[in-house]
């Protein structure tokens, strides 16, 4: 079944591609171009029901770049390259400067030829890359420093070159702006096919080599030493990086594609763990932000079309900060509280444990008195540091989930439940105290609070190994406490 489920994963992949560029190619053909000749004011219902060409463009174009940016996003950020993207938007204008310079050169008036200027910025952006790569991989420089420098170093060269083209007198440097701030009202069908093309090439990229692209993210070094070639994937990466950076040029501009790459893949990281299910979100976020930008702009056409969108994938992003299914604020609040709640429970059932097992001179705590004991909340207070109010509240807890049982003369007394469970809290407890005093060198006295900060995130699979090494300690149900217990006072 496993070998069937790759299968369709790959089969998938020729799938995506042809779907990608069939929807630009239906949506932006000749016979959308048809409805052109209407223009005149964008109204509402005309926006939402796309009845104008040049707002299918747009949005086709867009949703198409989000998708990129967020599927190579994602393991730029793993990858803890977050600002590579900013580098090569930086280090792409040199690029275009020098192609329309040597357009210009050759043939005047023809130096704002697109494919030439596209041309320029990717080889001017994959060498501002790889210059980050042999400055962090050659020289002492952390990596921080070497995107400052390459970044600081390419656009200086760009701004230089922008001031040279506009003294040249058969050429001026007017339009070469809206590739650093974008100018979506720009595209047209055959650009939005282009940026198909390319999604459909970086989506296959990204669906065959994504457990290549995974390893390399997580551990590089493991992946050299099982002869993956490690270079070529993180020359690779870079190069779609490279390639997202000139498609989205136009769109939201050399200097905010950043955003394109990052937000979306940023956002997701608060949804899930999975990197699959971090991949698919990261590229349906990137696609509801452009789209979302794309028509905010076309309904208020004074706002810029780059810009909006970049604010759209912030909002998404201040949402999933926010929201976030796994690592949300609201949800890790929730966790925080739930984990308190139970540290509260167990606290108490280990503090009626312990007071029972102190009356009797340390012996092992039999079920009967665990079941049979009975005490008051006054008895209970000085047992740990609590305040009234939230002893409270943790008995309340306690007595909500059926772990203690409230007598007629208001006091308590463990429930089959409660005993069970203060057994088990009891018992790691002293196993986590029992390993740091053996292999931790921990003096006794000390080992009851740091065992007390780890023993309420003890899963199953530790329990178990700290038994294995414990076991002369491990002969009796619940371990002999390290430390004296005080008996209570009578």
């Amino acid at each position: 079944m496993a070998g069937l489920g790759t299968r369709c994963r790959r089969l998938a992949v020729p799938a995506v591609a042809v779907l990608l560029v069939t929807a630009a190619m239906t949506l932006c053909g000749p016979s959308v171009m048809a409805a052109e000749g209407d223009v005149e004011g964008h109204t509402l219902s005309r926006v939402l029901l796309l009845q104008d060409a040049q707002t299918r463009i747009v949005l086709v174009g867009t949703v198409l770049l989000g998708i990129c940016g967020g599927l190579v996003g994602v393991f730029m950020l793993l990858r803890k390259r977050a600002l590579i993207g900013d580098v090569v938007g930086h280090a792409a204008l040199p690029g275009i400067a020098i192609a329309f310079i040597v357009s210009e050169s050759f043939a005047p008036g023809t130096g704002k030829n697109l494919p030439a200027l596209v041309l320029g910025a990717f080889l001017s952006g994959l060498a501002g890359a790889l210059c980050v790569m042999l400055i962090d991989r050659y020289s002492r420089i952390r990596s921080d420093a070497a995107l400052a420098i390459t970044l600081s170093l390419f656009y200086g060269l760009g701004a230089a070159l922008l001031t040279v083209i506009q003294r040249m007198p058969t050429a001026s440097s007017a339009g070469l702006s809206s590739y650093l701030n974008g100018k979506t009202a720009s595209l047209v069908a055959s650009d939005v096919q282009t940026f198909a093309i390319a999604a459909a090439v970086l989506s296959v990229l990204t669906l065959v080599l994504f457990k290549e692209f995974a390893l390399l993210c997580f551990d590089e070094d493991y992946a050299a030493s099982g002869g993956w070639p490690v270079r070529f994937l993180d020359a690779l990466l870079i190069g779609m990086v490279v390639a997202v950076t000139i498609v989205g040029m136009q769109t939201v501009g050399l200097i905010l594609i950043v955003a394109i790459l990052i937000i979306p893949a940023a956002s997701a990281q608060f949804w899930t763990n999975d990197l699959r299910r971090m991949t698919a979100i990261s590229a349906a976020l990137g696609a509801i932000s452009c789209g979302a930008g794309t028509f905010i702009s076309a309904l208020a056409p004074r706002l810029a079309a780059g810009p909006v969108i970049v604010l759209c994938g912030s909002a998404l992003f201040i949402v999933s900060l926010v929201a976030g299914r796994k690592h949300g604020a609201i949800w890790r609040w929730l966790e925080s509280r739930r984990l308190q709640r139970r540290i509260g429970r167990h606290d108490l059932l280990r503090a009626i444990y312990e007071k029972i097992e102190a009356a009797q001179a340390n012996d092992d705590v039999s079920e009967f008195k665990l079941l049979s004991a009975r005490m008051s909340r006054s008895e209970l207070l000085p047992l740990r540091s609590w305040t009234p109010k939230e002893l409270r509240r943790i008995l309340s807890q306690a007595v909500e989930r059926d772990l203690l049982e409230v007598l007629p003369d208001a006091r308590y007394q463990l429930t089959p439940d409660g005993a069970a469970l203060a057994r088990r809290a009891v018992r790691n407890h002293r196993l986590w105290e029992l390993y740091l005093i053996t292999y931790a060198d921990t003096a006794p006295a000390n080992a009851d609070y740091d065992a007390d900060r780890i023993e309420h995130i003890l899963g199953a699979d530790l329990v178990r190994e700290l038994e294995q090494r414990l076991r002369q300690q491990n002969a009796i149900s619940v371990p002999a406490s390290p430390h004296t217990l005080h008996p209570p006072a009578t």
